[in-house]
Parts: C-alpha cells; structure tokens; sequence
C-alpha cells in the first residue's frame, strides 16, 4: 500500500491510514437502499449489477483487463485463448446493456491482444459500432522482437440510432505552422490568440489521438495503478457524449479517473470496483476535485496539443 520510497517532487496519489478512515464512509458496499447517484461501490461486476435500475446511465465506459497478464493490487489477470476471453466477456458485459438508456453511448477500451473480441461482443448484442478511436501512448518498453506497442483501441458504440455527440465540445486547439491569408489580409482558417500572439485553429476530432499524455510522477492525477487513463482521455467522451446531468456509468473503475472527470465535468456517475484500496484512491481524487476541476491539457472549453500550454 503505497509503500515505496518517492522524490520529494513526486506527486503520485498516497495515502495514510488515517486518511484511509476519514475517505472510508465514501465507499458503499451495495446499492439496494436504492442511492446510487454520485457513488464509488466497493464489489465486483456483474454481482452488483442486480441492484441498480433499468436504464439508469446515459454513458457507459469500460475499461476492464485486456487479454494479457497483469496484477491489479494483488489480484492477478492471466492471458487467456482467444476464446476464453470472449466466455470471460459474456459473463458482464450482457448484463450491463439493461442499465443504459436507449440513448446511451458505450466506449469499450482494449488493445490488439483483445480488439476483435470486443468488436464481436458489441455486434453480437446488437449495439451500433460507430468507430474505433486509436490513441497513443508514449509510453511502454521497446521490444527487441516486434513493434513497440504504442496504441491502445476505444471502440465507440451507442444502444440505439438516437444518441448525444457534441462535436463542438471536443474541438481541438492546434498551432498554425504556415497561416496564410485571404487577398484582404484576414486570417484563412486560423485565429490569433490575444494573451500570447500565437496562431492556431481549431479543428474537428478525428478517431487518431496523439495529443494524451498518460499520467506520471509528477502529475497530480497520478496513482499506481498499473493502467490508468489520463483524465484528459475521459474529458473528450464525456463531452462528446454526454450533457451536464447525465449520468456516467464504469464498472471497471479502478482508481476513479472516470467519475473524478464526471463530477469536474458536471455529470453524475455510478463507479464499482471490486479492489477497496483503489476505492480509496478514488474518493481522495474525488475530495480533491471538490476545490480543483482542471483537466490537465483541456481549459476554456477546448483540448490543447499535447505539451502546448498556451
């Protein structure tokens, strides 16, 4: 538990015990009191599935073990054949689809190792694949043998025909290199930013994003869990698809990016993890986000390039 020995720069995510006691009545154990809104619950999917309503998320994010070995806080996922991953896949992800609305979108996240068992499993419920958005992660080792794998996959799907997608919210701000001009002299697709004399235009997202920056050290999002999404990532589809209100719905929480970047975002979200030191984590960031709601490379309502600040 948050053991090891840090610089004195690093703001990794720590907690202490006592803080551990102050942050433990903001776990739940069950939702069957019929309080769901606004709540990290300590259990594992699909068990607390039963005690929440009928369409009662209009935003679905996954992000469960890929189909590769890797220890969560002791609990240990194995590489599994192809097929035992798709059994493993059909034990949760059907009983999910009565929680969502018939306007809900999903975002499913995976690699190679697992994509095409994702892609089959939406099919075969019936929800609307819509896209696959590939995102860069610099980081990762390099490998002697085989490509360096530097990109994950997020496959967007909705329930129905009928669905949210704010493309103007998830604009991105990037730096004019050439700025031409019409014959009048005003700017041609590009605006000049008046704190700083920088050009730049904003464009529409495409399903390739370069511009993340998985959290680190010296990044206060950051915890040790071992595959955590920036909130920057979750800031793009909640905006995209969803409207203040809604409600946000992970069932892989793990230490709690998803509803951190809802409650910033003014959504409400219903998070499950079945580790309770991850739950911890969770609601710290949680507390934290009550005086701080900025979103590392997102401010005055558009996503910046990554490393560009102004």
């Amino acid at each position: 538990m948050n053991s090891k020995q840090r610089a004195s720069r690093n703001r990794t995510l720590t907690l202490t015990d006592e803080q551990r006691k102050e942050l433990a009545p903001m776990i739940c154990r069950t939702f069957s009191d019929g309080s769901f809104l606004d709540q990290i619950c300590n259990a594992a999917a699909p068990e607390i599935f039963d005690s929440l309503p009928d369409g009662c998320a209009d935003l679905l994010f996954l992000d469960p073990p890929y189909n590769m070995t890797k220890d969560f806080n002791g609990f240990r996922f194995h590489t599994m054949t192809d097929q035992a991953y798709m059994a493993w896949l059909e034990t949760w992800f059907p009983p999910l689809l009565r929680l969502l609305k018939p306007t809900a979108s999903i975002y499913f996240c995976g690699d190679w190792r697992n994509s095409s068992a994702i892609f089959q499993i939406l099919a075969k419920y019936g929800c609307i694949i819509r896209n696959r958005i590939v995102w860069q992660r610099e980081k990762g080792r390099g490998a002697a043998n085989n490509w360096k794998n530097s990109c994950e996959d997020i496959w967007f799907a909705t329930v129905g025909k009928k669905y949210t997608f704010h493309v103007d919210a998830v604009k991105v701000k990037k730096r004019v290199i050439a700025p031409y001009r019409t014959k009048d002299g005003t700017p041609k697709d590009w605006q000049c930013d008046e704190k700083n004399g920088s050009k730049f235009r904003l464009t529409c997202p495409g399903n390739f994003w370069d511009d993340l920056t998985v959290p680190y050290w010296s990044m206060p999002e950051n915890t040790d869990h071992p595959t955590q999404k920036p909130e920057k990532l979750l800031a793009k589809l909640i905006l995209a698809s969803s409207n203040e209100g809604d409600v946000v719905l992970d069932p892989f929480l793990g230490s709690g990016t998803t509803v951190v970047t809802a409650k910033k975002l003014n959504r409400h979200f219903i998070g499950i993890e079945q580790d309770p030191e991850y739950c911890l984590w969770a609601a710290a960031r949680l507390k934290r986000a009550e005086t701080d709601a900025s979103i590392q490379g997102y401010s005055d309502g558009v996503f910046r390039e990554r490393n560009l600040t102004e």
